[in-house]
């Protein structure tokens, strides 16, 4: 496990750990093997890196300098879903009366293709939002059907993170890193991270 350690992330090392873990103490149950060598292995440590937060003003000048896609950073901060639930999210999951999400679809993309599934850890969860997302939300679903998405590309396809960040995205950073006064601010160096977005504080 070190060699592995020296080139994979602590918590893929975890993983292929547990994968083989799992078979050689089978292996120990059978009776082919005494006692598991898996058993005394040093596991490397996972080291969280400390969470970003961005501030109302700046989720609010982050969204105005995305344009017209602005509505998916404002959804993103306040609602806290995953990228691939925002994308896969459908109009028929919206309760606008109630303001709260069902979150049971995932979207990413591998290869170039989207790939559908369920949410990170396969929970279906329901989510509320504020108000401040109520009109935008409505804008998003009128005229749609239930299984219609709500956020999409100004094609109609589904919004793909990668499109999303080369066109909108990083050139809103980019303005507001150039008219920023102080140039080493923290909560405004964490929304490069490709997880963005944080929640607001």
């Amino acid at each position: 496990m070190s060699s592995l350690a020296a080139v994979l992330a602590p918590s893929t090392v975890r993983q292929i750990h547990l994968v083989l873990a799992g078979t050689l103490n089978y292996a120990v149950r059978d009776g082919r093997l005494v006692k598991s060598p898996s058993d005394d292995i040093r596991l490397p440590r996972i080291v969280r890196t400390p969470r970003g937060y961005l501030t109302h003003d700046q989720v609010a000048r982050l969204a105005r300098e995305c344009g017209e896609f602005g509505d998916v950073v404002r959804f993103l901060a306040y609602t806290g879903l995953r990228w691939g639930e925002m994308a896969a999210l459908r109009v028929g999951r919206v309760d606008l009366s109630r303001r709260r999400i069902e979150v049971a679809e995932a979207v990413s993309e591998v290869g170039g293709a989207a790939v559908w599934g369920t949410p990170k850890n396969h929970g279906r969860r329901s989510v509320a939002f504020p108000a401040l997302l109520a009109t935008e939300l409505a804008q998003r679903c009128q005229g749609k059907r239930p299984k219609d998405l709500v956020f999409t590309s100004t094609a109609g396809a589904w919004l793909r993170n990668g499109n999303f960040r080369h066109r909108h995205f990083d050139p809103a950073l980019t303005l507001i890193r150039e008219g920023r006064s102080t140039p080493d601010d923290p909560d405004l160096n964490v929304v490069a991270d490709p997880n963005f977005p944080p929640q607001p504080r």
